[in-house]
């Protein structure tokens, strides 16, 4: 992100398929990926979409299988954010803990420019606000990251950190703190400071739970020895991890994370909105992202196709479809949103499971298309 690490994952933190023809992106004619039922023609039912035999055990926690992400909260930059959207945030945030998601996540460098911190005040505020239960309320986890600036060189600097972002929140102790991302590629002698900051603001008090984002696979392992060592359990491990995001490195990272019990966060489940279907060549996001778009969907058609086809078998949006393979594979995925109608349908992912056969053939398609996602430039290995 701008003075944010994770703006872009390449800078920084589910019948038959009705399909038309479409010029595609080298001129030639090729097959749009079809059309998701719409939101509007579903049902939203008045129960939760959680219950609380779906919780998830995360360390101390218990979490939903699905939290939400507030990247965009505060960011000008990718997503085109203006205070005049606050009210239509506060308004899915209040929906989403009414259906039972209680896991947000944050970070202190989410906001650019004069707003950086913006997102922390936003969910601040929207807690404090809660018009639901008193005891809806208390549920509420917030994850938040803290940026590993250069000046942060000493524990205190990070436990001071830390401090800032419960002040922004209004909570004395937060649900999660994680280290946003490792300096070990650039800067490995700030790793080691960057721990002891973590094993701090933990024997503080001033988190229930640590983490981390953007480890891999043997910065993972070293970290949580470390910790292990030092009496405090690495309770969660965020990666960029959807259909557009499996390779080697995630299904490693994954495995270790089965292996130890940590809990697998998946941030851009919905690679940034590319499995959304709601974009096509003729129909591209406005900003940065249209740049990205331009030079991926071209590459993962045969994803798109495999994604249309299931969601209109299953009665599903294609977004749902995705969101589900990352609840089939045992992870936590916390797409972005921006209104109700983003929260609505993303957890229509929650309650149904894809069939083993479907998980194949949507994992086939994603290996059969020659692009992927590119990856955040702080992922470790």
């Amino acid at each position: 992100m701008s003075a944010t690490p994770l703006l872009l994952p390449f800078c920084c933190p589910c019948s038959a398929v009705i399909a038309c023809a479409r010029p595609s992106f080298d001129g030639t004619t090729s097959l749009a990926p079809p059309r998701s039922p719409s939101l509007s023609s579903a049902l939203i039912s008045p129960l939760p979409a959680v219950w609380p035999w779906d919780m998830v055990n995360a360390g101390p926690l218990k979490v939903s299988p699905m939290g939400f992400g507030t990247w965009a909260w505060g960011n000008k930059f990718l997503w085109g954010y203006e205070n005049t959207m606050d009210e239509s945030l506060q308004e899915a945030f209040n929906f989403a803990v009414q259906k039972g998601v209680n896991l947000f996540d944050t970070a202190d460098s989410y906001g650019t420019g004069k707003l950086n911190g913006q997102s922390e005040l936003l969910l601040g505020r929207f807690v404090e606000e809660f018009p639901g239960s008193e005891w809806s309320q208390k549920q509420i986890i917030i994850a938040s990251k803290f940026a590993a600036y250069p000046w942060r060189i000493t524990a205190g600097q990070i436990v001071e950190a830390c401090k800032a972002s419960l002040k922004r929140l209004k909570m004395k102790q937060l649900g999660i703190g994680q280290l946003h991302w490792s300096t070990a590629n650039y800067a490995p002698l700030q790793e080691r400071v960057l721990w002891d900051g973590l094993v701090a603001m933990h024997k503080e008090g001033l988190v229930k739970a640590v983490g981390v984002s953007n480890y891999g696979p043997k910065q993972l392992l070293r970290i949580y020895d470390f910790l292990e060592k030092k009496g405090v359990p690495l309770i969660s491990a965020q990666v960029q991890f959807s259909l557009l995001s499996m390779g080697t490195n995630q299904m490693t990272i994954k495995s270790i994370c089965d292996n130890l019990g940590i809990t697998l966060i998946a941030y851009s489940p919905l690679g940034l909105g590319m499995l959304t279907g709601k974009y096509s060549y003729s129909t591209l996001p406005n900003g940065p992202r249209s740049l990205l778009f331009k030079q991926i969907m071209p590459g993962i058609e045969p994803l798109l196709q495999s994604l249309g086809l299931t969601s209109r078998r299953r009665r599903k949006t294609m977004s749902q479809v995705a969101l589900n393979w990352c609840l089939c594979k045992g992870v936590i995925p916390i797409p972005g949103v921006k209104n109700i109608n983003q929260v609505k349908d993303n957890i229509g992912a929650l309650g149904w499971r894809l069939s083993t056969d479907e998980i194949s053939q949507l994992e086939y398609a994603a290996a059969q298309s020659p692009k992927s996602m590119v990856q955040n430039i702080f992922q470790t290995k």
